[in-house]
């Protein structure tokens, strides 16, 4: 089928018959060639020539396989649709005598779960395998598997310019041979232009103005000092925007913009040569699989946007990273496809050399729950046996199989359930599919796709007012885009009525009526699958906004929405929208926290905030359709919302709606009340009149670990006591319990179990006896030793009873006059004579004269000094030459009269 004329200067040409000889060994082939070698376009024609039967080629991106289906079929001079075509979401070009089908990778995943034999296909080759989406690594492990068990006749080649080709000979199997095409279609120059100013690294989604400004700055160069049309890399349309207002008009030259989000019609126009020079501003989408004609020079502002998925809270988004050096050189190989080329890389080539060899593959840091519920429908959850690059992280897949379950795609054993397979057939994520099948019964299977399908589009929608950009649509407003969303209800459509018989019990959060008591009156779609019914009678809210802009009616109840409606469940459109999004993200069901503001709750307990002068700005509930939460930011930020009412909020997310009773210590005291909760939000509560004892004691342990043990009445004597048993535990250990904070507070339903069992709230801790409580900690052989031990007083010679001091368990103290310890020859000790006392003596004035420890060498030595010292100042007490052998006394001599 290759014509001999065709593009014969391309190097993947001279690599075909090494090609055809390597898939005539093992079948199976990993085909490695340079950005605009040929192989997208060649080695599939190549490919029909030799096998009969169908070739398919499997593209990541839709751009790219219409893109590729068209210059096939100009190389073969044959229309769009005859012997190469195409198939995307939403739009085919094939026919009976279609040889060449281009698809996207998740058609293909899509094929493989309904026919996996492909009856009819001989090969498929996988193009841009190095990109790593999910959709790419599910087609390659089952095309293999499909091989292994079914298949062994079918040719498989997996190709890409950057691959790990190692790594891709092993998944494909043993002896799978890389074939290389060598060399460039044309050379490109390579032009280092980094910022000459500081710049900042990217975050989260923002990308430093002073890039932008550099970018433009490049663009203005490469126009000046080159010819042929411009191709430059950014990575959001965000940023495309940003870059086409710093440019403003380009005299002698067109601007351009292509991005994923387009319609098909706007970014085909631009891969069409125009009759002026043109500068076309791209995302990744261009990065490969993709000729722009007429391009001669790319700059590359260096920087790729990639999801990332929150794992805890549920969101997704997408963040802005340095391109890796397999990005860079695909980007700079788009340069050389017609012709000698000239790449501007937008940094420099120190920073280059520390790039990250290859991208982070889509399965380190994207959402699984598509992923695993194909892997389910295909085998098991887990991918066990399937040639998968990279196993799936394991916290990811676990919440992907956890959000499965309760969807009720998998079962306790995550195996797929037929609810899972009607969902994975609906050709949506599988949380739109759920809300598709489970709305369709409220709203008709109509309606509820027309919400899906504008959830799941990938035009950009431009306001957060989800039910807006609904009438938007509907109305015909952008026709490119209402065009596009209309092919995608058509599909959508039956995929809701078949799956119509799987719906789930109400565990899941499911409505359970039937369709025909809810969504009888739908009307008939038209020609061009717009229902025929007026907007009015659709149900949408005709009430005035308010100066939020809501509608007055809000918060309409159920009676409401009801009454007065054919058929019942005609919800007006801000509704029928929330109750979609609910069904798909009930965790993000959402309640205003204070009125007129901007900051909600969401059910899943985050807390996220709409953008200055939304329309939605005051609305109590919102159903949140899209939010993401920055680096840095304590809140998500709603990108797309529905007003919503509680009742259908309640409706919506059913699974999360719980009524019970709440113990608990909270904001300083014991808050004992019947709670029902949606998630995390609070709907209602009242006190409880007689709470569970064994809770509120409980609540209060758990108030004392958080607030300390200051809120119990520490009075004197228990403070002793707790100091003598600390000593106690220093010096003898087990099983003399320790009484440090950390230990008490972890035994506090131990020592205080009783106590608290009598307690009802925060003041009632001030009247525990704590000294009898701490009692309870000590077995009755201890509790008997302890006033041995560690006596409360010591008998001095004086006779006077003396309080020990056991703040310092390692030196307890005892504080004494000189006169009241004489004829002491020895220290005391305590703890069985473990410890000696520490003994601070004291002049008869009650001042420090001397501290020891040994009190013999004080005698000895010390109490010279001191006798010397004090005596003359105190005469009236005695001050003996041998202190060992005086009379102690508590008393001064007489004054003589």
């Amino acid at each position: 089928m290759l014509p001999d004329s065709a593009e014969t200067g391309l190097p993947v040409r001279a690599a075909l018959p090494a090609l055809l000889d390597a898939l005539a060994g093992p079948g199976t082939a990993v085909l490695v060639a340079p950005p605009g070698s040929g192989k997208t376009t060649l080695a599939p024609l190549a490919l029909a020539g030799a096998y009969q039967g169908r070739i398919v080629v499997a593209e990541p991106r839709r751009v790219a396989a219409r893109a590729a289906a068209r210059r096939m079929a100009e190389l073969t001079g044959t229309p769009l649709g005859g012997p190469v075509g195409y198939s995307v979401r939403g739009d085919s070009r094939t026919g009976r005598d279609t040889r060449v089908e281009v698809v996207t990778t998740g058609l293909l995943v899509q094929r493989l779960q309904h026919d996996p034999e492909l009856a009819g296909v001989s090969a498929i080759l996988l193009d841009e395998v190095h990109e790593r989406q999910l959709d790419t690594d599910l087609a390659l492990a089952f095309t293999t598997d499909v091989r292994a068990a079914l298949r062994p006749d079918l040719r498989l080649v997996a190709a890409s310019a950057t691959a790990q080709a190692a790594r891709l000979s092993a998944a494909l199997g043993p002896g799978t041979p890389v074939v290389t095409a060598t060399g460039s279609p044309y050379p490109v120059e390579e032009r280092w232009r980094p910022p000459t100013g500081p710049v900042d690294a990217p975050y989260g989604l923002r990308v430093d103005p002073r890039l932008l400004d550099h970018v433009a700055a490049v663009i203005r160069e490469a126009l000046r000092d080159t010819e042929g049309d411009v191709l430059v890399f950014l990575p959001g349309a965000g940023e495309l925007d940003g870059v086409a207002a710093r440019l403003g008009g380009l005299p002698g030259a067109d601007l351009l913009k292509l991005h994923g989000r387009q319609a098909a019609g706007t970014q085909d126009a631009a891969l069409r040569p125009g009759p002026r020079r043109r500068v076309v501003l791209a995302t990744a989408v261009a990065e490969s699989s993709l000729t722009v004609p007429g391009v001669r020079v790319v700059v590359d502002a260096g920087l790729a946007r990639v999801p990332r998925t929150d794992l805890g809270r549920g969101l997704g988004a997408l963040v802005t990273v340095r391109a890796s050096r397999a990005a860079a050189h695909q980007r700079a190989g788009r340069a050389g496809r017609q012709g000698p080329g000239i790449a501007y890389r937008c940094w420099s080539q120190a920073e280059h050399a520390r790039l990250p060899e290859h991208p982070d593959p889509e399965i380190a840091s994207a959402d699984l729950t598509a992923f695993v519920l194909q892997l389910a429908c295909w085998s098991s959850a887990d991918g066990a046996g399937l040639a998968l690059l990279d196993p799936p992280p394991a916290a990811a897949a676990q919440v992907a199989r956890e959000t499965l379950t309760a969807l009720g795609a998998l079962d306790a054993e995550a195996r797929v359930t037929a609810r899972g397979r009607a969902i994975a057939a609906v050709g949506a994520h599988p949380r739109l599919a759920r809300a598709l099948l489970d709305a369709s019964a409220e709203l008709g299977a109509h309606r509820a796709a027309e919400v899906v399908a504008l959830l799941a589009a990938d035009a950009p929608i431009p306001t957060d007012d989800l039910s807006a950009a609904w009438r938007r649509l509907r109305d015909g407003a952008d026709p490119a885009a209402s065009a596009a969303w209309r092919t995608e209800v058509r599909r959508l459509t039956p995929a809701s009525l078949r799956g119509a018989s799987t719906a789930p019990p109400d565990q899941h959060g499911a409505s359970t009526a039937r369709p025909d008591q809810r969504g009888a009156s739908t009307p008939p779609p038209d020609q061009h699958g717009a229902s025929t019914a007026r907007p009015d009678q659709r149900g949408a809210s005709t009430a005035p906004r308010d100066q939020h802009g809501g509608g007055s009616d809000r918060a309409t109840t159920h009676q409401d929405r009801a009454s007065g409606r054919p058929g019942g469940g005609r919800l007006p459109d801000d509704l029928a929208a929330a109750l979609v999004v609910g069904l798909a993200y009930p965790e993000r069901v959402a309640r205003l926290r204070t009125p007129g503001g901007r900051t909600y709750l969401m059910a899943g307990g985050t807390a996220a905030e709409l953008a200055p002068g939304s329309p939605l700005t005051g609305v109590p509930w919102l159903a949140v359709a899209a939010a993401d939460r920055q680096p840095g930011s304590s809140s998500a930020r709603i990108r797309l919302a529905a007003a919503t009412d509680e009742a259908t909020a309640r409706q919506s997310a059913a699974a999360l709606l719980a009524t019970g009773d709440e113990i608990a210590w909270s904001d300083g005291d014991v808050v004992a009340r019947q709670v029902t909760q949606l998630g995390a939000i609070t709907l209602t509560e009242r006190p409880l009149a007689k709470p569970d004892r064994e809770r509120v004691a409980a609540a209060l342990a758990e108030g004392l670990r958080r607030e300390g043990l200051r809120l119990l009445r520490w009075t004197p004597e228990a403070t002793a006591l707790r100091e003598r048993l600390a000593f106690c535990a220093y010096a003898l250990g087990e099983p003399w319990p320790a009484v440090d904070d950390e230990a008490l507070l972890a035994r506090a339903g131990q020592w205080l179990g009783g106590a608290l069992g009598s307690a009802r709230r925060r003041d009632d801790l001030q009247r525990i006896d704590v000294a009898a409580a701490l009692r309870t900690l000590l077995p009755w052989p201890q509790a008997a030793q302890l006033d041995q031990l560690a006596p409360e007083r010591l008998e001095v010679p004086s006779g006077s009873r003396i309080r020990v001091d056991y703040t310092d368990p390692a030196a307890p103290v005892l504080a004494v006059k000189v006169q009241e310890v004489f004829g002491w020859t020895r220290t005391p000790r305590l703890a069985g004579d473990r410890v000696p006392v520490v003994l601070h003596l004291l002049s008869p004035a009650g001042r420090p004269a001397a501290v020891t420890g040994d009190l013999v060498s004080f005698w000895r030595n010390g109490y010279p000094q001191v006798r010397a010292e004090l005596r003359g100042r105190y005469p009236r007490h005695p001050w003996p030459e041998d202190p060992t052998a005086a009379e102690p006394t508590r008393r001064a001599k007489p004054r003589a009269t």
